[in-house]
């Protein structure tokens, strides 16, 4: 005989192999309909008729597939990040939405510190240009080289993972800069960083700039050409955050090229994977003008593989608080 499930929460896709894990944590009684696609069009509308709740890991989701959810009781993303989401659809729908925040915060904030101290020291400059060299060694130290406690690190957004990354930088003694008009007034006391009231002062006082921010309507595009000409002449930038913060990748290949911004390391791009630009053309030749002055990682700052269980298990259990006690953890309005 069949056994009868309760429920059917639906997954879209995953980057990690099957959805078992998830499978484990809501229980025999949830059926799993695995999807597993990021295209949208894909979606039957018979499948998301049935599901009781949504997970979604990289797929878009919008009026077409929200449409049919006619008996879901909420949407649930595997990630922080929701601009792939239209959560006003799913609220005209009726249709509550979370996010996963509690999970990878570690991983990113390590992700950024290691980004902001092997560029503030040279390290991958050093390593490209020491390949060439056949006479001397230690004369060939590049410059100007400056201390941790001389240089100024302004953070943009200062949440979780921003708080975590002044939290790891304190003990260098970086001099902390933040912006985040978030934050109710005192938090700067709190957690220990001298507050910046806009992002035009930060920019231009800090040596090294580390984005921490969501993507929003005043965020998309802050490093633009206007943004990044406003930066500290030769600071550095680092981007694990959005990629949408730094939306012109010909501002940030002028700004290089000039020597404006002497480095950058980036996590997250508009266009994954990248497609073909003259900047990434030169990163990806390693040509001489951009040795270790430009680091690119693939979207991976918050893994480890501690991270990718934990994200898992935390959206599984939002759904499972969702279909045992009517409660949506996490949410997200519009």
């Amino acid at each position: 005989m069949t056994e009868q499930r309760k429920y059917v929460v639906g997954i879209t896709d995953h980057m990690i192999g099957s959805p078992d894990l998830e499978a484990e944590m809501l229980g025999r009684e949830v059926e799993i309909d695995f999807f597993a696609t990021t295209d949208e069009t894909l979606f039957a509308a018979d499948r998301l008729a049935r599901l009781d709740a949504l997970m979604v890991w990289g797929a878009r989701l919008g009026p077409r597939s929200i449409a049919h959810l006619t008996r879901c009781r909420g949407v649930v993303r595997y990630g922080v990040g929701y601009e792939k989401i239209d959560i006003e659809a799913l609220a005209a729908a009726g249709i509550p939405f979370a996010n996963n925040p509690d999970y990878g915060t570690e991983e990113v904030a390590d992700h950024a510190v290691a980004m902001i101290l092997s560029l503030q020291r040279r390290l991958w400059e050093h390593d490209a240009r020491a390949r060439g060299y056949r006479s001397g060694w230690q004369v060939h130290s590049l410059k100007p080289l400056s201390r941790s406690n001389r240089a100024t690190v302004g953070v943009v957004g200062v949440g979780r993972i921003g708080t975590a990354v002044i939290n790891r930088l304190k003990p260098f003694g970086f001099r902390i800069l933040s912006y985040d008009p978030g934050q109710p007034p005192g938090h700067e006391k709190a957690v220990g960083y001298e507050r910046v009231d806009n992002a035009v002062d930060l920019f231009a006082r800090s040596d090294i700039l580390t984005l921490h921010c969501p993507a929003t309507e005043e965020t998309r595009g802050m490093l633009d050409a206007n943004g990044l000409a406003r930066m500290k002449p030769g600071a550095i930038l680092v981007n694990t955050a959005r990629g949408e913060l730094i939306d012109d990748l010909d501002a940030l290949e002028t700004s290089l090229r000039s020597g404006h911004l002497a480095a950058a390391a980036i996590d997250t791009l508009m266009q994954e994977p990248p497609g073909d630009h003259p900047l990434l053309s030169a990163w990806r030749k390693r040509e001489d003008w951009l040795a270790g002055r430009l680091v690119i990682t693939p979207h991976n700052a918050f893994y480890s593989d501690h991270a990718a269980v934990e994200m898992r298990q935390n959206a599984a259990r939002t759904v499972r608080i969702l279909l045992d006690e009517g409660r949506l953890r996490n949410r997200i309005t519009a």
